[in-house]
């Protein structure tokens, strides 16, 4: 099914009995694709003429349930027998963001994920991040490994020369702990970057 067209069953449900077709269409010009408008942030989506109230609740709804059905996929399970499981729900948490955001996944000694935190949300192109406040947070869990996060809003997901060095960073510290850092996975709009699949962890 087209997106306009998934799209245009959920605006009817929102707005019945009118012709959502000319909305959907809008909604997919301005945003590009179904995933950016349901991710896209409420005042971006007031900005699309015909979109109310109604219309955001609906969305905001959809994306939730997505979240939680890919959320529900990896939590309590072992990330290295559930790697693809993992990245799609990183795409979905964060593929669509405006700004760039930081989250840790907590592992415990057999690669279960017992959290997934946002450590930190910053701008459309940096995002502030302290290695000891990781580190810190990974003992308080009891967690022996971590898997770093973040996204691109660019959508390109080659990783910046910060991203390098923080990831190192961080890398030493939890290293100096015990704690096993697997990898840092940067998502963007429809493809991620493995740090370790790289070679640069």
């Amino acid at each position: 099914m087209p997106d306009y067209e998934l799209l245009e069953l959920l605006l009817f449900r929102a707005i019945p009995r009118q012709d959502m077709k000319p909305l959907a269409r809008r909604l997919i010009e301005h945003f590009g694709d179904f995933n950016a408008v349901v991710s896209a942030p409420p005042a971006r989506l007031r900005d699309v003429d015909g979109v109310g109230d109604a219309v955001v609740t609906e969305l905001k709804i959809v994306e939730a349930a997505a979240h939680r059905l890919a959320r529900s996929r990896v939590l309590q399970r072992q990330v290295v027998s559930s790697w693809e499981a993992l990245l799609d729900y990183c795409q979905t948490a964060m593929a669509h963001r405006d700004t760039e955001q930081f989250r840790v996944l907590f592992l415990d000694r057999k690669n279960v994920l017992i959290a997934d935190e946002p450590q930190a949300r910053g701008t459309v192109d940096h995002v502030p991040v302290y290695p000891r406040e990781v580190v810190k947070r990974a003992l308080e869990l009891n967690a022996s490994a971590l898997i770093l996060v973040h996204n691109h809003p660019s959508g390109d997901p080659t990783p910046s020369d910060a991203d390098v060095q923080m990831t190192e960073q961080i890398r030493i510290a939890a290293e100096a702990l015990g704690i096993t850092l697997h990898d840092h996975l940067v998502i963007g709009r429809s493809r991620e970057l493995s740090f370790r699949a790289e070679g640069l962890l």
